[in-house]
């Protein structure tokens, strides 16, 4: 199954890194020059009755695909999955399970790639922090090198964090390893408060009985601290257990994921919160101690709810908005026959104070438009747009597309967007579509799993004010605040 998987404006640069300190590793980065950008040779057309043919578009008037780059090289194949994306001044990382993709997005409507770099293992969660970047790898392989094959489960194994300098952004050179229990599904930049080291939240489950150090339940989290001067010298501080009280973990029923692990954890730094999509349950935890995280409230949906897959808090940090990763991303799950509350999101308020918070559930959403059976679609990644006053969202749908929803009014969200590719087949199910759609300072940037990089453009009134946000850094799952950032 393809269980796939933000942080505030930030002036600080990371300098004085001792050359001779780096784990040197070979990587192989595509020229410049073989990057041009593409435009998608797909049938546009607008407020579409019905479901676009293959390779057709579709769109609501006021969201206009700008650009797009499809996967080059050893990133092309129908099995090297494009992944999630992160942002830092002009440029957008990308990742994939071959490795990563840097873009230079100074132009976002003539982007163009300035590196490639080869380093395989699923499923390559991505994000980056000054001159660091940081790939989380999600299956056994032989070593921790770029070059590693993968093995059986039951062999001697390394997964885990891999750490790239990309100060030289043509050249990002792989500087340290950090192996992690059941290794690295997703991984969440949280800054400390001294601002002198970052720490990355390790989630990750499917435990192994064959993987020494993995055997269910693997109800924890790793927490690696990486000290900003020297990187080389990052290791796992803590693996605390989220769910010690479980005693075997929450078995599930009724099509809900038994709770061992979580997929993604969303951070807000600036208030000490954190949202846990954790397979079987939605939790929110106190990380005011950031070695020691607390869950203080804890919800399970076994209605209509089947994989815990990501989180997103609204600007003010009352509200979450948890996504259903129904089917793994693989499944079709928009279309007639699945209820429009199963694999949607959920939205709740979150009530209450400091360690009395609580978790209120307020409604579903889900697309209203539906997919053919070759498709595979289902709420996944997306972000807040920083609007004010208002609490708004871009999100990927797999092959259902990018929608932008408003859920001011948490009991009754309503899509104010869309933009969709058609079936990559009539013929058979190939995973495709939106991996992740993020907003980052005035467009929407969708990272197609089989298409490559897409540029949006959304024109909506409701919506202007985003544009006078501007991040110098943006990982989505370390959540910024915008308020006060540059109003």
């Amino acid at each position: 199954m393809f269980r796939l998987s933000p942080q505030g404006p930030r002036r600080l640069r990371i300098v004085g890194l001792a050359a001779a300190s780096f784990l040197v590793v070979t990587v192989a980065v595509a020229p410049a020059s073989n990057a041009q950008p593409v435009a998608d040779t797909g049938q546009t057309t607008s407020d579409v009755a019905g479901t676009p043919g293959v390779d057709e578009i579709s769109s609501s008037p006021n969201l206009r695909q700008i650009a797009n780059i499809p996967k080059q090289g050893t990133f092309a194949p129908e099995g090297a999955l494009n992944s999630d994306l992160a942002f830092q001044g002009r440029y957008a990382f990308a990742g994939n399970y071959e490795g990563f993709v840097i873009y230079d997005v100074k132009n976002p409507a003539r982007p163009s790639i300035v590196s490639q770099v080869q380093c395989s293992g699923s499923q390559n969660d991505i994000s980056v922090y000054g001159d660091l970047l940081f790939l989380s790898t999600d299956s056994p392989r032989s070593d921790d090198s770029c070059a590693s094959t993968g093995v059986s489960s039951s062999a001697t194994v390394w997964e885990g964090i891999k750490i790239f300098d990309i100060k030289d952004k043509r050249n990002p050179r792989y500087i340290k390893s950090v192996q992690t229990a059941c290794g690295s599904h997703t991984h969440t930049l949280v800054p400390s408060k001294d601002k002198k080291s970052v720490y990355i939240y390790v989630a990750s489950y499917g435990p192994s009985a064959t993987y020494v150090g993995c055997a269910p339940p693997h109800d924890s989290i790793s927490i690696i601290k990486v000290p900003l001067k020297k990187p080389t010298q990052a290791a796992v501080v803590a693996v605390p257990n989220l769910f010690a009280d479980d005693e075997g973990g929450n078995p599930g029923g009724n099509g809900s994921s038994t709770t061992s692990g979580c997929h993604d954890i969303t951070v807000y730094p600036s208030k000490d919160l954190a949202a846990g999509a954790c397979m079987g349950d939605g939790i929110l935890l106190n990380i005011a101690n950031r070695e020691a995280p607390r869950v203080i409230n804890r919800v399970r949906d076994t209605v209509n709810f089947s994989f815990w897959h990501s989180a997103t808090f609204n600007n003010s940090g009352t509200k979450v908005v948890f996504t259903d990763e129904l089917g793994g991303g693989s499944g079709a799950t928009c279309v007639e026959t699945v209820a429009p509350t199963r694999g949607a999101n959920a939205i709740y308020d979150i009530a209450g104070r400091g360690d009395g918070r609580s978790l209120v559930f307020k409604s579903y959403y889900k697309i209203p438009r539906l997919n053919t059976t070759m498709e595979n679609c289902v709420a996944h990644n997306g972000s807040l747009i920083p609007v004010l006053g208002r609490d708004i969202m871009v999100q990927a749908w797999y092959q259902g597309g990018v929608s932008v929803f408003d859920f001011t009014d948490s009991a009754r969200p309503v899509e104010i967007a869309f933009w969709e590719r058609g079936p990559l087949s009539a013929e058979r199910r190939i995973t495709g579509g939106s991996w992740s759609a993020y907003w980052y300072n005035g467009h929407i940037y969708s990272n197609d799993i089989q298409k490559g990089l897409d540029v949006l453009e959304l024109r909506d009134w409701r919506v202007w004010t985003a544009h006078l946000v501007k991040f110098q850094e943006l990982n989505v799952q370390s959540q910024p605040s915008f308020l006060g950032s540059n109003w």
